[in-house]
C-alpha cells in the first residue's frame, strides 16, 4: 500500500489547495481524479471547475470519474500520486444506490485503497457539523459521507483537517478511535 492521506474540512476551507500542495511535494506523476460531472448548463459549476483546473500544473493527468472510483484506483501505477477530489461528490453521485449496494461500493473502495501501491490523497467535505438535514436524501448523504470519511481515516497514514486557513495534522494531534465502533 502506498501512502494514503485524507484531507477533510468545511466548504471553501482550502482542502483542495492543501491536497494539491501535497501532490506537488510527492515528486511523482500526479493523476487528478475529478469525481464531479461536467454540466455545461450550470455557469457557476463551470466557474468552480475552471478555478480548480487553473491551479493544476499542465503535466498532471486529469481523469473524470463520477462513479467508478475503485476501478480507477486499482488501475494506477505504483510510481504515481493520485489526488481524488472529492469523496463528497462521489457519494452524491451514488446516492441512488440502495443500502446494500452502497455498502458494497464502500467495501470495494476500502479494500482497493489498501491494495493500491500508488500514493493517494483524498479530499472530503465535512458535512455533519451543522443542522441535521430536514429531508431524507440530505440525511442519507450526510450519514454516508461521514461514515465513509471515518472508515477511510482509520486506514490512512495521515489525516488533515483544513479550517481557518490552517492544515492541522490530526494524526499527530489526535487519538485514533477503535475500528469496531459504529455510531450510526
Amino acid at each position: 500500500m502506498g501512502k494514503v492521506i485524507l484531507i477533510t474540512g468545511p466548504a471553501r476551507s482550502g482542502k483542495s489547495e492543501w491536497a494539491e500542495t501535497l501532490a506537488r511535494q510527492s515528486g511523482k506523476t500526479v493523476i487528478y481524479v475529478a469525481t464531479a460531472t461536467n454540466n455545461p448548463d450550470d455557469a457557476e459549476w463551470q466557474q468552480r471547475i475552471q478555478q480548480h483546473q487553473t491551479r493544476r500544473p499542465q503535466d498532471w493527468v486529469t481523469l473524470e470519474v463520477p462513479t467508478t472510483l475503485s476501478t480507477t484506483l486499482a488501475d494506477t501505477k505504483a510510481n504515481s500520486c493520485v489526488l481524488v477530489d472529492s469523496l463528497g461528490t462521489w457519494v452524491a453521485n451514488l446516492l441512488e444506490q440502495d443500502e446494500v449496494s452502497w455498502a458494497n461500493s464502500v467495501a470495494e473502495f476500502l479494500v482497493t485503497v489498501q491494495l493500491v501501491a500508488a500514493d493517494m490523497l483524498f479530499v472530503a467535505e465535512e458535512t455533519g457539523w451543522g443542522v441535521v438535514p430536514a429531508y431524507p436524501l440530505g440525511r442519507t448523504f450526510r450519514d454516508r459521507l461521514g461514515s465513509l470519511v471515518r472508515q477511510l481515516g482509520t486506514i490512512c497514514e495521515t489525516v488533515y483537517l483544513v479550517t481557518g486557513g490552517h492544515a492541522l495534522n490530526l494524526t499527530t494531534l489526535g487519538t485514533r478511535l477503535p475500528d469496531a465502533i459504529d455510531y450510526e
